[in-house]
């Protein structure tokens, strides 16, 4: 196989360029005889009939239309007006055309685009007109639906590990953002490839590869095109790094990686790991007769990548063909790959749409993206025009070669069908609106002047309809829009999580050691010194920042008067770390980094000092004198009472030792041991505040999910952490012989546990009026932990 290719590469490539430069001179022909012109504005004044409305009296006093920009609002917009079948209906057919090379004239694919346009309008607005999320619980109810749970765990996990290496200067959210779109498109080929009567186990196993393989491909475009783009690698890197690539699609045989001579060593190690993974996953997943059109179009993607990338804006010399046959390869290979990746049986009408309709594309994000192209030099028709228009009379002009593509796509490639019509020529109008939109009028009009066509009629009944039309919208764009937003606004919010933890946390371990007493004394202080031995250890505090977070900035209580509860909560939880680490316990040795207390000093001190704190917190407890004596009573009863359910589930703890135990019994002790301590954190703030019963009954349900997710997450820890992550020793669950969500569930179902634990404590999250980002970020900081 490998063997086959390093000799047929060449000729591969040259074989689809010889049908590139053939569809280029069509094009090249019909922009020198300007045929295109009468054809389009035929199409423009029809199509917009449906676009360009007289606005009566009555339309003032409707629903303002709100910014795309406001995607719920949006939605719910188009869902008053009566729009939104429409705009769904528009927005699938072009993913249809475009992602899966479909002629939407055919009456199985409307069939097919209605039944996805009924599925997404119920996922975006409900009977209602509740919005929905597409959020992470969103598309984890969704997996459920599928029976991929396991799946996406596994997807998620990747997206952050892989996402977390990255080096600086590379975009998180864009190349998040890319895979997801790619897993998508994978997953949509497979879903349409599929017969209704499917089995289950089968439709579930399909699903599972496919997406599998979608993040494989798709992890691609991260570490291969944008890292290349990014030039974070030296000019020798860049060299060895393409001579790898190039050499795995030729042999189909990752080659080791040996000594890197460069400075992003570590990098390219973690890179070469990762996608050396992934492309043995695709092989492995090949079917023989479509392995070859794998690795064929593969190369020619790569190749037709290289030799764009390559170019040099500073070279006045490029020929037309040079500008513009790679993008028609690297624009069709990139899509037509997605069926080879499915092993779907050959369809050459997939194949002839696919490649006329990739340049369409491409030339569109060309031009979105021509600023940024601009001021990395790289070369794009665009680009290159921009700079050499005025020298060069022999280059062609690609806005006018767009329209030629419009042109030949609407009457050659889907016969002059109505829709296909329709949905090309909202797409092509709503570019340039968001183009405008985003350039302002002013640079938008400068540049339409460089590219202006000699055709001042058809150039004025172009801007005329970007001036004028609506109704051009699109969902995915949308969609697009919202997920950057959102992946942007996420890393904000988790930031400022992190930056809070880290400046409460301080604020709390310099409030928390115990001073001894100013008296002389001759017998020194043991327990002082063994209660600030434990509680100097490295703890992540969650518990009192938790109540920190609750009580200074959703309720609104003064910093200052509530550190005695803080103080209370942290000493209660060092007292429980204390007596779950003795010998008559688990018998731990180390806890936070450190010798447990009992390996320090003995075990009677530690049970002294488990004591010890926890009088001193129900102490500090009765120390919140700036609340009156009634609201601290009722807190000081709510905290014996939760102290005394610890204890009860420390005590099943102890006694299911050797027993197996239910998962039911599990939950139970699991929110007796840890999901107490949480709910305490959150309902003694809202005790001081004299929240309503409302939100604190939503709270402890909170709290019990969260409790569980963390204890589950722990038990994971135990079987897959790091020693010097979790600060504690590993497999002790099973060394003494515990009963653990892993030993139950295994350590994929106990995953699934931890998510529908998550996914209930967001869906409770949604009903609380103290509805903060940080109980969010909690739950994330959970779900994540690595210690």
């Amino acid at each position: 196989m490998g063997e086959k290719l390093l000799k047929n590469a060449d000729a591969c490539y040259r074989l689809a360029e010889q049908r590139a430069e053939k569809y280029f001179q069509e094009l090249n022909e019909q922009v020198s005889q300007q045929t295109y012109v009468d054809t389009v504005t035929k199409d423009i004044q029809s199509w917009k009939h449906n676009h360009i409305h007289q606005y009566s009296i009555v339309s003032f006093f409707r629903k303002r239309q709100p910014s795309t920009k406001e995607y719920h609002k949006y939605i719910k917009w188009l869902n008053y007006t009566g729009k939104l079948d429409n705009y769904l209906n528009r927005s699938i057919s072009y993913i249809f055309m475009r992602d899966l090379g479909k002629g939407i004239d055919k009456v199985e694919t409307q069939i097919s685009i209605r039944s996805v346009v009924d599925s997404l309008k119920g996922h975006l607005i409900d009977s209602t007109g509740k919005e929905t999320e597409f959020s992470m619980t969103g598309l984890y109810r969704l997996a459920q639906k599928e029976n991929i749970e396991a799946t996406l765990i596994w997807v998620v996990d990747k997206l952050n590990i892989v996402t977390s290496n990255f080096p600086a200067g590379m975009d998180v959210e864009q190349a998040k953002r890319k895979i997801i779109k790619i897993i998508a498109g994978v997953a949509m080929h497979e879903v349409i490839e599929m017969d209704d009567q499917i089995p289950d186990e089968e439709r579930t196993r399909k699903l599972d590869v496919a997406i599998r393989l979608g993040y494989s491909y798709g992890l691609t475009y991260p570490l291969i095109d944008d890292l290349l783009d990014a030039k974070i690698l030296s000019a020798k890197e860049e060299e060895l790094y393409t001579d790898l690539i190039r050499t795995t699609l030729m042999t189909g045989s990752v080659p080791k990686l040996g000594d890197w001579p460069g400075s992003n060593t570590s990098l390219i190690r973690f890179i070469h790991s990762e996608l050396r993974d992934s492309f043995e996953y695709i092989k492995a997943q090949q079917c023989p007769n479509t392995k070859q059109n794998f690795f064929e179009q593969s190369y020619v993607f790569f190749n037709s990548q290289e030799v764009d990338r390559k170019k040099d804006l500073s070279n006045a010399n490029y020929t037309n063909e040079e500008l513009y046959i790679p993008i028609i390869l690297k624009s069709y290979s990139s899509r037509v790959i997605v069926r080879s990746l499915i092993s779907a049986p050959v369809d050459e009408g997939f194949d002839d749409r696919t490649f006329y309709y990739g340049i369409y594309n491409q030339l569109a994000d060309d031009f979105t993206d021509l600023f940024d192209d601009m001021e990395q030099g790289a070369v794009t028709p665009y680009t290159y025009y921009m700079k050499y228009h005025k020298r060069r009379p022999d280059l062609i002009n690609p806005f006018e070669l767009y329209w030629t593509v419009i042109s030949n796509l609407i009457h050659n490639v889907y016969h002059s069908d109505d829709q296909t019509c329709e949905v090309i020529l909202d797409r092509a109008i709503n570019g340039l609106k968001r183009s405008r939109d985003r350039l302002g009028t002013k640079k938008y009009k400068e540049i339409m002047n460089i590219f202006s066509i000699d055709s001042n009629k058809f150039s004025s009944l172009i801007q005329n309809m970007v001036q004028k039309a609506n109704d051009v919208d699109f969902f995915d764009k949308l969609l697009r829009d919202h997920i950057i937003s959102t992946l942007k606004n996420e890393r904000k919010e988790q930031e400022a999580f992190l930056e809070k933890i880290k400046t409460v946390r301080n604020e709390i371990n310099s409030m928390l050691p115990i001073a001894k007493t100013n008296h002389p004394s001759l017998i020194k202080e043991p327990l002082i010194d063994a209660a600030n031995y434990s509680l100097k250890g490295d703890g992540k505090r969650l518990r009192p920042i938790m109540t920190w977070v609750m009580g200074v900035d959703e309720f609104g209580l003064n910093e200052s008067e509530i550190i005695p509860l803080l103080r209370s909560l942290e000493y209660m939880h060092t007292a429980s770390l204390i007596y779950d680490d003795l010998p008559s316990m688990d018998n731990a040795s180390i806890r936070r980094g450190r010798q447990t207390l009992h390996q320090q000093y003995n075990a009677a001190i530690a049970e002294l000092t488990g004591l010890f704190l926890t009088q001193k917190a129900v102490w500090e407890q009765a120390s919140l004198d700036h609340f009156d004596s009634k609201t601290v009573l009722n807190l000081i009863q709510y905290s014996a009472q939760k102290t005394a359910d610890m204890c009860q589930g420390q005590a099943m703890d102890l006694d299911s030792k050797g027993k197996q135990l239910t998962l039911e019994q599990l939950n139970r002790m699991s929110f007796y041991k840890t999901g107490i301590a949480f709910e305490a954190s959150l309902i003694m703030p809202a005790i001081l505040a004299h929240a309503q019963e409302t939100e604190i009954q939503a709270l402890k349900k909170f709290a019990y999910h969260a409790g569980i997710m963390f204890q589950i997450k722990d038990d994971l820890l135990d079987v897959e952490g790091v020693l010097t992550k979790l600060g504690k020793p590993i497999g002790k669950d099973v060394e003494n012989n515990n009963t653990t969500f892993v030993s139950i569930l295994g350590s994929v179902g106990a995953k699934k546990a931890m998510w529908e634990h998550y996914c209930l404590a967001m869906e409770t999250m949604q009903t609380v009026p103290h509805n903060t980002p940080f109980l969010k970020h909690l739950l994330n900081y959970i779900l994540n932990r690595d210690h």
